[in-house]
């Protein structure tokens, strides 16, 4: 499996099969649980203490790219409406993906930031 198509499906960095969260995106309760590691290859999702406080940033760019795109919608489909209709689209967008952001937020600061190079010799591992 390719890098991109590993980060899409939120796989570990190392092996490409292990799963970085242990519930789905859906269960808001645990949205945000990982395992301390890769139940295939092992690899530790956390390098450093601390090491996701940067995934804020990352999150916060995500953000801002849902919260332009999401008013350039309104503005195309609602021809241009009132003011409380992009605060109230916004914000309902926001929050609605806010788990998927945090998701995607950690996996970027895990596969850019992580140190962590793909290794084939863990890709024939069975989970």
């Amino acid at each position: 499996m390719s890098a991109p198509l590993a980060l899409l499906r939120l796989k570990c960095p190392r092996c490409r099969r292990g799963r970085l969260f242990t519930h789905s995106a859906l269960n808001l309760q645990h949205f945000d649980d990982m395992p301390t590691a890769c139940p295939v290859c092992g690899l530790h999702y956390e390098p450093e203490v601390g090491f996701y406080w940067g995934a804020m940033y990352i999150s916060y760019g995500l953000s801002v790219g849902v919260v332009v795109l999401t008013g350039i919608l309104v503005y195309f489909l609602a021809h241009d409406p009132a003011v409380w209709v992009y605060i109230a689209a916004v914000a309902g967008v926001v929050v609605l993906l806010t788990p998927v952001l945090f998701r995607y937020a950690r996996a970027l600061m895990l596969y850019w930031f992580g140190g962590t190079c793909y290794d084939p010799k863990y890709a024939g591992r069975e989970q």
